[in-house]
């Protein structure tokens, strides 16, 4: 997850498209390690971003960003001297991770003065730094004096320096011949590419060592020379299995041969906008649901527990019968029993052979309060066997919509979803309402809805509680119903409007079902359907509880991008 030289000289040709010329509106630092710059083009107000910590990067920026109530100092000092400036230049040098942005601007007595921002992306090191016309710093975002470094200062009114460069081989600046010879005399693998070639990221050196071994290394060195030197790129996204991103870069990617899945976008900005918005989105649902995990996996841990405990004392009441003939045996034998005997042997006439039995009694007692004894034991072990099995159903319950529930909360993408599972897990007694706090209702979330590709409009529960509600008050009987078979899930709903359904209906909409479950990583996965009229909840089920008959079964591999 590196924004690496060439990503950089990638997002410095679509600065230089879309921003040059362009006025700075409006400056803001929402967080001292960020800097959001606001300028006005001929297609309307476009936010340069610069985040300099926490996967610190630079491109331009569709998302909302808060801003505190009091700027800065920093924010009032760029203010000052680059508001109502023009961008004239964007500069990067050697495939380095350098930007330097140039700007017209007015000084205090309305005299012309160029002013350039150097940006350095270089992990917990990126800073912004503002230079006047004479390259000597104005500030920066993180200054650094004599006792931090003794080669590079930056303070106000010292010259600026250009950080030390790498000993690399610039992809646009080298031949290819030297670049292969280089690579060949360092080893020839990825680690050889990454310490030859400035400005790529380690999984953009195992690319190209992955491309190398099929078309060979002058080939792919050469094509990634023109893609650069072109700015031809393809802005790429890798997700990891479970759908959440896991990096980004400038060229396709191939070397996970269909493993994991590849997004392409239009332009660099709106592919870094989309990685680190969906990160961040992933990060912060994470954070906000970390309490609610813990408490459902407390629940499973417990009802589990709980559930073995009560089998294993179920297991033993599997020898009651036996307890039932000692019984009836000793009161069939009482007049061969004497009194204060610690055991007997009699036939046991409930044994084919009649085999003799020994059974053990208590010498305290009469012979047939020893076989009241046994009756006692018996049914103890019987109502014990009711009453544990009774316990393991609805424990079993129970565990199953606490597990429903842990799997819809690991897909929520929206708080509002998440505020409608706590609300869920309130009504059901999990968790505690706050003493105090104000009765709100929120507003019910509408379910998801997909289209098939003929036209039939697919409804997918986002919880047990709006399951509930779209199966058994929205539908109509004639609408169909699918879910994932004996694997939990949500509910789906084909939306028929009295017209006979499609099988590229039911197809696809199975797909979308296995894609809401938690077989969503698997294939082939079973989603049995039938009409509403077949589907009903049994009295007193948890939310999203149902039965159902006259269903058939499809299997599919999970597919959500209808």
């Amino acid at each position: 997850m590196a924004f690496d030289g060439i990503m950089m000289t990638m997002v410095k040709k679509e600065l230089k498209r879309d921003l040059l010329g362009a006025k700075v509106n409006q400056i803001y630092q929402p967080a001292r390690d960020e800097l959001v710059f606001s300028f006005r083009t001929h297609e309307g107000v476009k936010k340069l971003l610069i985040r300099l910590s926490d996967s610190p990067r630079v491109h331009i920026s569709a998302c909302s960003i808060e801003n505190p109530p009091v700027p800065p100092m920093m924010c009032m000092l760029l203010r000052k001297r680059l508001g109502g400036s023009r961008l004239i230049d964007v500069v990067q040098p050697k495939n380095e991770r350098v930007l330097s942005l140039y700007f017209d601007a007015l000084n205090e007595i309305g005299d012309r003065e160029q002013l350039r921002l150097y940006i350095e992306i270089m992990g917990r090191y990126s800073n912004a730094i503002l230079t006047d016309g004479e390259d000597n710093v104005i500030d920066s975002i993180k200054r650094i004096d004599f006792s931090e470094s003794q080669e590079r200062v930056l303070l106000p009114k010292m010259p600026y320096e250009l950080p030390s460069m790498q000993d690399k081989l610039c992809i646009e600046e080298a031949d290819v011949p030297a670049i292969c010879r280089r690579i060949i005399d360092l080893g020839g693998d990825d680690r050889a590419i990454l310490n030859t070639i400035q400005g790529i990221s380690p999984m953009i050196a195992r690319e190209i060592a992955y491309r190398a071994d099929k078309e060979g290394l002058d080939a792919v060195i050469e094509a990634l020379k023109n893609e650069v030197e072109n700015g031809m790129g393809q802005p790429t996204l890798v997700d990891k299995i479970d759908g959440s991103p896991m990096d980004f870069c400038f060229m396709d990617i191939r070397q996970y041969d269909g493993a994991l899945s590849v997004r392409h976008f239009d332009s660099y900005s709106e592919l870094l906008d989309t990685f680190f918005s969906d990160r961040d989105r992933l990060s912060r649902m994470r954070a906000k649901s970390a309490d609610l995990n813990k408490l459902l996996n407390n629940t499973i841990d417990r009802l589990s527990r709980k559930i073995n405990l009560q089998k294993a004392d179920l297991k033993k009441c599997a020898d009651r019968e036996e307890l039932r003939i000692k019984g009836d045996l000793l009161q069939a034998n009482l007049y061969r029993i004497e009194k204060g005997s610690s055991v007997v042997t009699v036939d046991n006439y409930y044994a084919e052979d009649n085999a003799p039995i020994t059974i053990r009694l208590n010498p305290a007692v009469t012979p047939a309060m020893n076989a009241q004894r046994y009756y006692k034991e018996y049914n103890k072990a019987k109502t014990r066997e009711t009453m544990l099995t009774g316990q393991i159903k609805k424990a079993s319950e129970e565990l199953q919509y606490i597990e429903s529930v842990q799997d819809i909360l690991s897909r929520c993408e929206t708080e509002a979803e998440l505020s409608a599972i706590r609300s869920e897990l309130r009504e059901q007694g999990y968790l505690r309402s706050v003493k105090g706090a104000a009765k709100r209702k929120d507003k019910p979330l509408p379910p998801i809805e997909y289209q098939s590709s003929d036209g039939f409009r697919i409804l997918v529960g986002r919880n047990n509680v709006q399951n509930d509600t779209l199966t058994l008050r929205s539908a109509k009987k004639t609408d169909i119903w699918l879910h994932t078979k004996n694997i939990h899930g949500t509910h789906v709903i084909i939306l028929t409007d009295g017209k006979p359904v499609t099988e590229t209906a039911i197809y696809e909409a199975a797909q979308i079902a296995a894609a809401h479950s938690k077989a969503k990583d698997s294939s082939q996965v079973p989603v049995d359907y039938t009409a509403v009229k077949n589907v009903s909840k049994p009295s007193g089920a948890k939310p999203g509880k149902v039965i159902y008959v006259n269903y058939k079964t499809v299997y599919v591999t999970p597919k959500s991008s209808l």
